[in-house]
């Protein structure tokens, strides 16, 4: 009853979701009718399709997906046809003078055995809004279709999703009886019925458009960054504080076992109040008898919002294929160490039929942007496939929580080993080589890559990091401290002057200038600005992108107060000098020699430059 119950509240949630927007045409478009023998039926008939088509989808298999794109097209054609009825009231006279006249005589039937007028219409316009409807993958519907996925076919499915619909069935129905009172107001004041009735059609008409083309699916979701994923979260974690099964989108970045995460190989990532949740891998040692145990199955790849570098790729397109899945995003410092070795595997073993895919799950909201990761990917070398998993659909299919994360499937689909974070790298290119040859496709090569990685993608010196990844936006920030000890509180999102201590502790940092501080970045507001961090390790990097503008920022590197001169980064000369031209991390400073406790100060030379995270390594 629990999980049914929060089920349902997700689905009520659904409302304040942008997914909803393609449906709310053929919802509203009932409104000047009885509610209990029209909207009623047709969200009924929504959800309860809805719920049997996901269930579908989460358990079935590729006859089941055929099955669902035909019925989408069914469904798209309907609807279509539904608006233009709306929008062309003489043609769909005559278009529907037969099916009025069966309508008709179902309707004498109804009234004859006193059921009054016929339900069918709007059941059939309900069912096929729920083939079309595809809500946005939140922690809650997450929850349920991860389960589905991983336990199979089962009555608790269905029951759930149906709880679901029936959640945003309920938000539905509010909104319609209230826009049904709106439209009769309107209709009994101003005349203007015909004119709605139009404009209707033409909403439902943009609706099937957006949907045809995909648009609910992916230019809706990104258009919100914050969309109920925190809200649905604090419900999980109040009605199902343990072993939740549903891994919300990366939020956070925490330490593990006293270790700076950067410096010790991984970002971890974590709810928005840090409550945490459980990894979806099965316990070891339920595999056969010999080789690597079977964690579990290869979820579904249909949530990317995009491919790079591929056309879609599918869980039985891959059959047959050794796959690794990599889960990354090209901000994060951990993930730029791993990805020369990540692109050695794919080059080396390519022939022999294994299969590199990079999920891109984003951490920031720049990195949402297709343009930005196109061009990072271009940049960074990674010609294999790249999913886009902007609503972290892919990422809650596995029950992820690391970046970099990486997933080894043999060529029946099953999950054999995960790594997390950098490392280990000759104990996954020998799992590559050995399911390999459980698939009959041995390398000839048996030898294991060499990878001379420099720049930001050299190893860590891990000895010396004594810093952790720090925050400058105001949801995750640390260690703030400013020169006026009485106001040194962060003012959220607005421009506050703010002034640098004389002296700084380790791990401390603080701005100079005007800034304002958002919730993921501060932006700089005044003409010049500073941001000075006390740290140790023999890397600093700094998360950076140009502001709203576009233009190219100038900036000056200093190491406690003088030119870092040999101790440089790729991003900086001697002189410390550099400009941010683009969205993403920066290598500022790469100490020569003994590393030791410094500080280290960057000061933009122009306005309108956005700072997001410190890295070291």
């Amino acid at each position: 009853m629990l999980l049914i119950l929060l089920a349902y509240l997700g689905g009520v949630l659904t409302i304040l979701s942008p997914c909803i927007l393609p449906v709310l045409p053929f919802v509203f478009a009932r409104a000047g009718q009885p509610f209990v023998r029209s909207g009623l039926p047709m969200l009924l008939g929504m959800a309860i399709t809805f719920a049997l088509v996901a269930t579908l989808a989460a358990v079935g298999g590729g006859w089941a997906v055929q099955a669902n794109q035909y019925g989408r097209l069914i469904a798209i054609l309907l609807l279509g046809f539904f608006g233009l009825t709306l929008l062309l009231p003489r043609l769909a006279d005559r278009l529907m003078q037969p099916l009025v006249a069966l309508g008709g005589r179902l309707s004498q039937s109804a009234d004859a055995a006193g059921g009054g007028a016929s339900i069918l219409p709007s059941l059939v316009l309900g069912m096929a809004t729920g083939l079309l409807w595809a809500p946005c993958a939140g922690p809650i519907l997450g929850l349920v279709l991860t389960g589905a996925a991983l336990q199979g076919a089962n009555g608790k499915t269905t029951l759930l999703l149906v709880a679901y619909g029936l959640g945003a069935a309920t938000s539905l129905a509010a909104a319609l009886l209230i826009g049904g009172k709106l439209f009769a107001a309107l209709k009994r004041s101003l005349g203007t019925g015909e004119w709605i009735r139009r404009g209707l059609g033409a909403a439902v008409l943009v609706g099937v458009i957006a949907i045809a083309f995909g648009w609910d699916t992916g230019v809706l979701t990104r258009l919100s960054l914050a969309s109920t994923a925190g809200f649905e979260q604090k419900i999980v974690d109040q009605l199902h504080p343990e072993g939740s099964q549903a891994n919300p989108a990366p939020d956070a970045d925490i330490l593990v076992d006293g270790g700076a995460m950067n410096g010790g190989g991984m970002m971890m990532a974590a709810d928005p109040d840090h409550t945490g949740g459980g990894m979806m891998m099965a316990a070891p040692g339920n595999g056969a008898a010999a080789g690597p145990p079977i964690e579990g199955r290869l979820p579904s790849l249909a949530g990317a919002v995009a491919w790079l570098n591929s056309p879609p790729l599918s869980v039985d397109s891959l059959r047959g294929k050794v796959v690794l899945i990599d889960f990354w995003t090209y901000s994060c410092i951990n993930c730029l160490r791993t990805l020369p070795y990540v692109r050695a595997w794919a080059d080396k073993y390519r022939d022999q039929g294994l299969v590199v895919i990079g999920v891109h799950a984003p951490e920031f909201a720049f990195e949402k942007d297709l343009d930005n990761v196109r061009r990072a990917t271009k940049d960074l070398k990674v010609g294999y496939p790249v999913a886009i998993d902007n609503d972290y659909a892919i990422w809650r299919g596995f029950g992820n929580r690391f970046w970099p994360a990486h997933y080894f499937i043999d060529t029946e689909g099953r999950i054999r080993h995960h790594h997390f974070g950098e490392g280990g790298y000759d104990e996954s290119e020998k799992m590559i080589q050995q399911l390999l040859a459980e698939a009959g496709k041995a390398a000839g090569d048996s030898g294991l890559v060499k990878v001379e990685a420099g720049g930001v993608a050299q190893a860590a010196n891990d000895a010396a990091v004594k810093s952790p990844e720090t925050y400058l936006g105001y949801s995750r920030a640390e260690n703030f401290v400013s020169a006026d000890a009485a106001n040194s509180a962060v003012v959220r999102d607005e421009a506050k002057s703010y002034a640098i201590p004389g002296q700084l502790t380790l791990n401390q940092w603080a701005l100079a200038g005007t800034w304002n501080i958002g919730k993921e970045q501060a932006r700089l507001s005044g003409k010049a600005g500073r941001i000075a961090f006390r740290f140790h390790a023999r890397d600093v990097n700094l998360v950076l992108g140009p502001g709203p503008s576009g233009k190219p920022v100038r900036y000056r590197v200093l190491l406690d107060g003088k030119p870092p001169a040999a101790s440089h980064g790729v991003d900086s000369d001697a002189q410390g000098l550099g400009s941010v031209r683009t969205q993403q991390l920066y290598q500022l400073v790469r100490q020569a020699g003994a590393v030791e406790e410094r500080t280290f100060e960057i000061e933009f030379l122009d306005p309108d430059v956005e700072a997001f995270a410190f890295t070291f390594g």
